[in-house]
């Protein structure tokens, strides 16, 4: 398995999460787990229809992190969590915190909060959140297999990471009870019948992975009929757009924000289709999983690499909805897998757009909470406050991004460095990093870098492989590198271009060094509908933004920026409080300077901060890239 020990600040949150985050969750809040263990016991609890996913997400999280600094406590830590977890299974496989009659059924009567539900049956006095008294015939919807599809999801990345065949076969057993409920030989039912189904059918990703690992048919049977319950019909055979039909509508080049259920949770489901490319082969999978990934960069990514607006996929990036980290989260997990299907830089372009600005802008410096908004303008509010809601007796922290967006920065293990098809080491992530990748059984390849980029352009990066041998490199050339020069040893190479990977196919000696020259120039994007007449600027990957914090200036004062004459000069920054990854300061009218910091660190100490500016002289630009799939253009 790869190996990371990463440097700089990406190190810093890295070690903040873990130390701040991960290591007391479940005992701040240590309902996490007792919600599973009391789900059949009088009162019951009162929870929010998600709360059964609180431990997946978590886990998943932890455990990319963990991947990446490799911390003995922390896989100390992390192997007590899941033991625990795995204890509190139900004999028929059942792993969530519903009472025995609602499992898996999409309903139950303890859901919402009190002020929901009829005062006489709830003792707020002496039992507050808690369930004296159910309403005959009055449930509420949940979303059990959804909190199932993310337990799981952690349960085989533990086991995947670890080898731990506690988890695994817990994984199996929550597989084995849908395959009873929901394929025809059981029970017969549908999955798409319990209701919140751009939540319920995420199983179809989970259960493709678990038959990848254990190779049972009956896992695959059950993920492909999620699929074809996609595209639902009701009883008399007619469509019934209570689902997404992700399939067909991929199938016929539709954008997403049009098909039946644009929520941000579709990701997870229509992940499901990557998986089952991989497994059967059927190009119909991969050919609607990546349309559907192009018009959702084409129509719904943000300047900052936030995706949706107020939930769900708009259609226009200018939108002034709320971005929230758990939208922003299954971008970066939707393209990750899009990545690994189509090996195009394009793609790996925008994975770290996303992750280096909303990615680590959706977390604080000191690893302690995360938003739940990370909007393009505004103020970066902790989730704890803005969705309180959430909150309940022995879980005062968690709520759906508390728990998820750790994972923005954990994901990093998932692209940063990846081996190709056909042999080939793909260079993604640069930063200072050493990160060693197997090669074969007693072969590896340490690869070095010493950079302080995104503050500028330059890598040196050093190729140690264990002992001389012959294998591709691919290094990201960024699409908005317009002019790139890679050195190998001294020698200058032939052959970059701007948007594509960079080809190096040689017999590989101890300390090899190449040189890479990034060109940090600045570039634009000229906005339009509720941005128009404002422009982003970026230099390199990251989005520049105006915080009060670092100037002098309110921001109703920001003046007009000129891009024909724009140059920034980095500044050093001093003073108490979270320091800024980038600083750069610019001249502005009237002999006034303003100083644009990175957007991941923008508002981290409360003050209001600007990602669209006021800059002339911008020709109007595509805020994305076209879908090569739709235009005929290669990648």
């Amino acid at each position: 398995m790869t190996s990371y020990r990463f440097k700089g600040f990406v190190a810093d949150y890295l070690e903040a999460v873990t130390e701040q985050w991960i290591k007391p969750a479940p005992y701040a809040n240590p309902a996490m787990l007792e919600m599973f263990r009391d789900r059949d016991r009088q009162p019951l609890r009162c929870m929010v229809a998600w709360a059964g996913e609180f431990a997946g997400k978590y886990l998943t999280h932890a455990v990319q992190v963990y991947r990446l600094t490799g911390d003995a406590m922390l896989a100390e830590h992390l192997h007590r969590f899941v033991g625990e977890l795995v204890s509190l299974q139900a004999d028929d496989g059942y792993l969530g915190p519903w009472p025995k009659e609602y499992r898996l059924t999409g309903w139950a009567p303890n859901v919402g909060r009190p002020s929901d539900e009829p005062n006489k049956n709830w003792s707020r006095e002496k039992w507050g959140y808690y369930l004296t008294k159910p309403v005959e015939g009055r449930v509420s919807a949940t979303w059990d297999t959804w909190s199932h599809y993310h337990v799981m999801l952690g349960l085989m990345l533990w086991h995947e990471t670890t080898g731990d065949r506690k988890a695994l076969l817990c994984a199996r057993k929550m597989g084995d009870l849908m395959c009873r409920m929901f394929l025809p030989e059981g029970e017969g039912k549908r999955m798409a019948d319990t209701g919140s189904v751009e939540m319920n059918l995420a199983p179809a990703h989970s259960l493709a992975m678990l038959h990848a690992v254990t190779k049972e048919k009956r896992y695959l049977d059950l993920a492909i009929k999620l699929v074809d319950e996609f595209a639902v019909t009701d009883v008399q055979g007619k469509p019934d757009n209570s689902a997404g039909d992700y399939l067909n509508a991929g199938l016929r080049s539709e954008s997403f924000y049009k098909t039946p259920k644009p929520r941000w949770e579709s990701l997870h489901p229509i992940m499901g289709l990557a998986e089952l490319y991989w497994i059967t082969g059927n190009c119909n999978y991969r050919v609607a999983f990546e349309n559907l990934w192009w018009s959702m960069l084409e129509t719904d990514r943000h300047n900052n690499g936030g995706f949706t607006s107020g939930e769900r996929a708009q259609g226009n990036p200018y939108h002034r909805g709320a971005i929230e980290t758990c939208c922003t989260v299954a971008w970066i997990a939707i393209s990750v897998e899009m990545l690994k299907l189509i090996g195009s830089s394009i793609v790996a372009d925008e994975i770290e757009l996303s992750t280096l600005n909303s990615g680590l802008g959706l977390i604080s410096e000191s690893g302690r909470w995360v938003t739940y908004d990370t909007p393009m303008d505004g103020l970066r509010l902790a989730a704890p406050h803005q969705i309180v809601f959430q909150a309940r007796e022995g879980t005062p922290e968690l709520n759906c991004c508390s728990v998820n967006g750790p994972r923005a920065l954990g994901m990093i293990g998932d692209w940063a460095v990846m081996r190709a098809s056909d042999g080939a080491v793909v260079v993604n992530y640069y930063g200072p990093s050493e990160i060693t990748v197997p090669l074969g059984s007693d072969l590896s390849v340490e690869l070095t870098q010493e950079t302080d980029y995104p503050r500028r352009g330059r890598i040196d990066l050093t190729v140690s492989p264990s002992r001389a041998t012959e294998f591709p490199l691919k290094l990201r050339v960024p699409y908005w590198s317009s002019r790139t020069a890679v050195s190998l040893n001294g020698e200058p190479l032939d052959g970059v271009r701007s948007g594509r990977y960079l080809v190096i196919d040689r017999l590989w000696r101890r300390g090899d060094r190449l040189r890479i020259d990034l060109d940090m120039s600045l570039h634009y994007w000229a906005g339009d509908k509720e941005c128009a007449g404002r422009v982003s600027i970026y230099r390199g990957p990251v989005l520049l933004t105006y915080d009060r914090r670092f100037n002098e200036l309110d921001p109703d004062d920001v003046p007009a920026l000129d891009a024909p004459t724009l140059r920034g000069q980095l500044v050093a920054t001093g003073g108490y409080g979270p320091k800024p990854i980038l600083l750069v300061r610019f001249a502005a009218e009237g002999d006034r300077s303003v100083n644009l910091c990175d957007f991941a660190s923008a508002g981290e100490a409360g003050s209001p901060y600007l990602s669209w500016l006021d800059v002339r002289g911008v020709t109007p630009t595509a805020f994305s890239h076209e879908n090569p799939l739709r235009s005929g253009r290669p990648l």
